[in-house]
C-alpha cells in the first residue's frame, strides 16, 4: 500500500524564499521594469532567457519565465509563471504555460500524470534554474525592454 504524500511546508517555504532572493538579483528593478532578457552560456550551449512581468499589484507581481535554446528546437523548454509576493518575500511557480493553476499536491495516478509533489518539484527546479542563470548569465541590455 502506498503512503499518502505529505507536503513538507517548511522546505517549500524555504525554496520560495530563496527563489524570491534569486529572482530579485536577476531583476532588481521589478517594480518598474517590464522585461529582462539575457543569455545563459554554459560550455557550448547558449540559451536566451526572457523574464516578463504580466501583472503588477501593490504586494504581488506575476512574472513569466521563458527559455529557448538558439541551436536546438527539438526540446520544449520550460515556460513557467511565477507569482512574486513582495510582502512575504517569496516567489512560487503557480502554473506552467498551459495556464492551469497547480495544486499543492495530487492524488496519484491522475489524468494529467502529475506527480504527487509536482508543485514542490517545480519550485525546486525554479531555484536550481535561477541559480544557474545567476552563475552563467550574461546581460543582453540591447534586448531588454524597460
Amino acid at each position: 500500500m502506498r503512503k499518502k504524500y505529505v507536503p513538507d511546508l517548511a522546505r517549500q517555504m524555504a525554496d520560495c524564499e530563496a527563489n524570491y532572493l534569486r529572482l530579485m538579483k536577476l531583476m532588481p528593478d521589478l517594480d518598474n521594469c517590464d522585461r529582462r532578457t539575457f543569455q545563459v552560456i554554459w560550455h557550448r550551449h547558449r540559451a536566451l532567457i526572457d523574464l516578463s512581468v504580466e501583472e503588477r499589484f501593490t504586494y504581488t507581481a506575476t512574472v513569466r519565465i521563458r527559455q529557448r535554446y538558439e541551436q536546438s528546437g527539438w526540446v520544449e523548454m520550460p515556460d513557467l509563471v511565477v507569482r512574486v509576493y513582495h510582502d512575504a518575500r517569496m516567489a512560487e511557480v503557480i502554473c506552467r504555460k498551459q495556464r492551469r493553476q497547480l495544486k499543492g499536491s495530487y492524488a496519484y495516478p491522475n489524468k494529467q500524470m502529475h506527480q504527487p509533489d509536482e508543485k514542490a518539484q517545480l519550485n525546486k527546479y525554479l531555484g536550481e534554474w535561477l541559480a544557474q542563470c545567476m552563475a552563467h548569465g550574461h546581460s543582453c541590455d540591447h534586448l531588454a525592454i524597460a
